[in-house]
Formats: structure tokens, sequence, C-alpha cells
């Protein structure tokens, strides 16, 4: 039942984001009447790729996505904060630490015992090289993300040829079941 209904919308959301990339790039490609000779720039995706590593967001903005860049700014902005935050947590139990091993006691982790500011080193440093690591991870992402977006929008898509959900009725269970149309008119 759960994996059904996993399935069900899985195949409305392909429908709709299949919809919405029809119209959309549909009405670029409008006044051609068939498969045409349109222009096609294979220099474009690895232009947005190399912008998209100069600065991030950049690639995106020349693939005229700009709903897009906020999104790519959020995300390594966020895991950014995280990883100075993390790091500034870190050195404040690491010098507490090696303030204790000289023989200092008044500092404002003097409620812990040794072990737990060693255990608190280990849990900051984790998190924060995580947070580096989910930094890189959506830096690639977004280089990946204009890339393919690039790679995209030279993708032919017309009336001709569809993919959408469909709904249908078996005969013999008197069920709805669910599939995908596929037409494709010559």
């Amino acid at each position: 039942m759960v994996k059904s209904l996993y399935i069900t919308l899985f195949v409305l959301l392909f429908g709709s984001m299949a919809a919405y990339g029809q119209t959309q790039l549909g009405k670029e490609l409008v006044a051609l009447d068939s498969i045409k000779e349109s222009k096609i720039n294979p220099l474009a995706p690895a232009k947005a790729a190399f912008y998209s590593a100069i600065v991030p967001g950049l690639g995106q903005a020349y693939n005229k996505k700009y709903w897009k860049i906020p999104l790519v700014y959020g995300a390594m902005g966020t895991s950014i904060y995280f990883y100075i935050n993390n790091n500034k947590k870190y050195n404040q139990y690491r010098d507490a630490y090696k303030r204790r091993l000289e023989g200092y006691t008044g500092d404002e982790f003097s409620f812990l015992d040794d072990s737990r500011l060693i255990a608190a080193q280990k849990f900051y440093q984790r998190n924060r090289d995580l947070s580096m690591l989910i930094t890189g991870l959506f830096y690639i992402l977004n280089i990946v993300d204009a890339n393919v977006d690039a790679h995209l929008m030279q993708f032919n898509v017309n009336d001709k040829l569809t993919v959408k959900p469909d709904l249908y009725r078996n005969e013999l269970t008197t069920r709805q079941n669910l599939g995908l149309s596929v037409t494709l008119k010559l």
C-alpha cells in the first residue's frame, strides 16, 4: 500500500515536471514544425559548469535559472555557518583542555572533567569536518546542476513527443492502475 503510494506520487511528480518542462521549452520550439535544425551550442554546458566553478551560482545565471541562485547560496552559506560555529566551539574546548594540562583550573568549563572536554572536542571536530564535506558537496552539486541544466536546455521537446502519467481501470480486478503513457506522433 505504502509502496504503491510512493510510486503514484513519483509518477505524478514526474509527469507534472515533464509537462512543465514541455510548456517552458515548447514555447521556444513552437516555431519549429518538426524536428528541424535548431541552433545548438555544444559548449554551453561547459561554459555553465566553468562559470559555476568560478563563482557559485554564475552558471545558473548563465542558464537564466535565476531562482536557483538563492538556493545555491543558502545551501553553501548554511553549511559554512555550521563549519565556522563548530570550529569555534572545537577551539574553545581544545584551549580549555590545554589550559587544564598546564595546571589552570579557572575557566568557563570548570564544571567539566578532562574526559568530557576530550569528548566535546571530538564531537565538534567531527561536526566541523562534516560541515566542510557538505559544503564541498553543495559546491560540486552547483557545478553539476549548471552543466545538466545547460544540456537539458538543448533537448528537443515538442507536442509530438510526450511522456505523461496515465490512470486506467483494470477490467479484471476493477481497480485503478497507474502507468506511464509514451506518445510519439510522426
